[in-house]
């Protein structure tokens, strides 16, 4: 069983090292609780899944989940913390001394610099999910529609999610009461 302490240093790291928010903490995750043997990588696409579906923050939801399947509630709490608190003392300490280098051209140069290592952050984990998930036709389908309509057409993907779960569970009702007649 791992220990809250575990958990607590985990996510701790993963909160302090990632730049950019919950997606590319994506990465990060994946790589430290799957060589840790904590989550194999169905459940992470699940946690993922559910954690982009929910209100509210991604990685506090990613958080909140992975604590939830590792520990309980007191996993939940630990990991939500843990993940939350070194960003809040970073982002404290820039807003204190950020107001004298926010015009340095070293500063400026820094972030133009770390932009493109935030997209990668943020393509790896997609590619993984992509093989992760071993999707079927129809899946691809799904997931070249609302590329289109959100890219293209400018849908919130809001919409696109209920459409796709309403349809879901419509689906899911349909065949349940088929395989009732069958038997």
């Amino acid at each position: 069983m791992v220990s809250l302490w575990q958990i607590f240093l985990v996510f701790a790291k993963i909160g302090a090292f990632t730049i950019g928010g919950g997606i590319p903490m994506i990465a990060a995750i994946k790589s430290e609780l799957t060589k840790r043997g904590w989550l194999n990588d169905e459940d992470f696409v699940d946690i993922i899944t559910l954690a982009q579906t929910a209100p509210g923050l991604f990685a506090v939801n990613i958080s909140i989940l992975t604590g939830y399947k590792l520990r309980g509630n007191k996993g939940s709490v630990v990991a939500t913390i843990a993940s939350c608190l070194p960003p809040f003392m970073i982002i404290l300490l820039v807003a204190i001394f950020f107001t004298s280098f926010k015009d340095n051209e070293y500063v400026l140069r820094a972030f133009k610099g770390i932009r493109p290592v935030v997209v990668a952050l943020i393509g790896v984990p997609m590619i993984d999910m992509i093989k992760a998930t071993k999707m079927k036709w129809w899946s691809w389908i799904i997931v070249i529609s609302s590329m289109t309509l959100v890219c293209f057409l400018k849908v919130s993907p809001i919409y696109i999610l209920i459409c796709v779960m309403v349809t879901s569970f419509a689906i899911a009702y349909y065949n349940e009461k088929k395989n009732r007649r069958e038997m």
